[in-house]
């Protein structure tokens, strides 16, 4: 059985979330978490959810069972680029600097093996 769970217009840039997601993939979902604990990046506390939740999804799709993080592996995770906001600051000699903010969508598939 699998279950996905996503994150959307999280205001961390892709590039920076798959840094810390990179860290975690094919793990089980236990030790994913105890790792995102100990990381020091921002990307952590999201990815750290969005994994939760995509455990709670599974343990709602199988009723009746009880489910062991140890026996719940992270079978895909990837990010996305959402949209970005687009902000202009003054620069020097009249002109306008670009500042693009990124957001991303997270996506996780967790898979139950016994």
């Amino acid at each position: 059985m699998e279950a996905i769970a996503q994150t959307k217009y999280l205001r961390i840039s892709p590039q920076k979330v798959r840094r810390v997601m990179r860290l975690i993939e094919g793990m089980n979902v236990e030790e994913a978490i105890h790792v995102l604990n100990f990381t020091t990046r921002a990307a952590a506390i999201p990815l750290a959810k969005t994994i939760q939740s995509a455990f709670a999804n599974l343990g709602s799709k199988e009723e009746g069972e009880r489910l062991d993080m140890k026996d719940v592996f992270i079978t895909a995770a990837f990010v996305d680029g959402g949209p970005t906001l687009k902000r202009f600051r003054p620069m020097s000699m009249g002109r306008a600097g670009k500042i693009r903010k990124r957001t991303s969508h997270i996506t996780i598939k967790v898979e139950h093996f016994k």
